[in-house]
């Protein structure tokens, strides 16, 4: 069987499909598993013939440790470049190539993991036998291009992907515990930035602005960590990020910005004594990787979008308020609710995840 998963991003959501994929692997280690990705995203993923694909991680289902990684081979999508250039020659030949690429592989199975229309459309140009996606896709027209569509009744967006990929195979998936790759070079790289320093990961993204508490407030935060002795790295994805230059500004000392890569990410998150993030990638990240969170949420639900931990002996408190309303919307000012969520509070939560 040869399966091809489109989830071509971002972070939080290509970890969100990842135990789905999981558990697939844990099933059928004999298939062949593609991802059509971003390539900003593909350091998340364990390929097959890298020399980290044995590393010991066992499934929560069966128990069986992955003896190959989690993908067999990805495919990169670089719809961010596609969209600023939908016209250009370049962007024309480099679809007119994955189109190729997917084709080659002769796919039995695609499976769109996202409900975009670029993900369908994607997932279309494969070519494959049977195209599966949700009866109610987030993009309305995606599901036009399905040949089968799955109406999903999970409430986690974890277990919607286990109901979604499960129904397309014809068997129950349960989430299994997903092992990220360990690079050599990050690892080390990780190891000089904090060496035995004890610290916590604040990361003050968000996707959208409805989602992102203050940075000052997350500044704050770290100001209150430090007097106890903790100090705290400001997760960046490039240097100068404004949003984490104000966290260092509002932390009298106790926090500075690290910009890193996802790999890079990964080494630093293995170290961390605690994640605070709102509803975005770096949290999702800690939550696959068995850290501690707190989650500080606003319009998005954490029945749905919440902190998904495969060990659940690993802790995680989410922070929301009673009156926040769950919205999809892509507003820039913080919602009203998550703004009512104090700087105590934090704190306190993340005093608790730290014993």
């Amino acid at each position: 069987m040869r399966v091809l998963i489109v989830r071509i991003g971002a972070m939080g959501d290509v970890l969100h499909a990842m135990p789905a994929v999981a558990a697939l692997r844990e099933k059928h280690p004999g298939w062949f598993i593609g991802w059509a990705i971003e390539p900003r995203w593909s350091g998340l993923l364990q390929i097959a013939g890298d020399p980290e694909d044995l590393t010991q991680g066992v499934g929560l289902t069966s128990g069986t440790i992955l003896r190959r990684g989690l993908v067999d081979r990805w495919y990169s999508v670089e719809a961010g470049a596609w969209r600023k250039r939908p016209l250009a020659r370049g962007t024309i030949t480099d679809i007119a190539a994955l189109r190729r690429l997917l084709r080659r592989e002769r796919f039995d199975l695609c499976v769109d993991m996202q409900g975009a229309l670029k993900s369908a459309v994607v997932g279309r140009m494969a070519g494959a036998k049977t195209f599966v996606g949700m009866e109610e896709p987030r993009e309305r027209l995606a599901r036009r291009f399905y040949g089968k569509r799955v109406a999903v009744t999970a409430e986690h967006v974890v277990e919607q992907g286990c109901e979604l990929l499960g129904t397309a195979v014809g068997e129950t998936l349960a989430p299994a515990r997903v092992i990220l790759p360990m690079d050599a070079r990050a690892e080390q790289w990780a190891d000089e930035v904090v060496g035995r320093e004890r610290f916590c990961i604040v990361s003050p993204g968000g996707g959208w602005g409805a989602k992102v508490w203050p940075a000052e407030r997350l500044g704050q935060v770290a100001a209150e960590l430090g007097r106890d002795g903790m100090q705290t790295v400001v997760n960046a994805s490039v240097h100068g990020s404004k949003d984490a230059e104000e966290v260092v500004a509002a932390s009298e000392g106790h926090a500075r910005v690290v910009a890193c890569s996802v790999g890079q990410l990964i080494a630093l998150t293995r170290r961390a004594v605690v994640v605070i993030a709102g509803d975005t990638g770096p949290l999702h990240l800690a939550a696959a990787l068995e850290r501690p969170v707190v989650g500080i949420y606003g319009p998005t639900d954490p029945k749905r979008n919440g902190p998904y931990m495969a060990d659940y002996k690993t802790r995680s408190r989410v922070l929301r308020d009673t009156e926040s309303v769950t919205s999809h919307k892509r507003v820039q000012e913080t919602e009203a609710g998550m703004l009512r969520i104090s700087v105590e509070e934090v704190v306190a939560a993340a005093r608790e995840m730290l014993g």
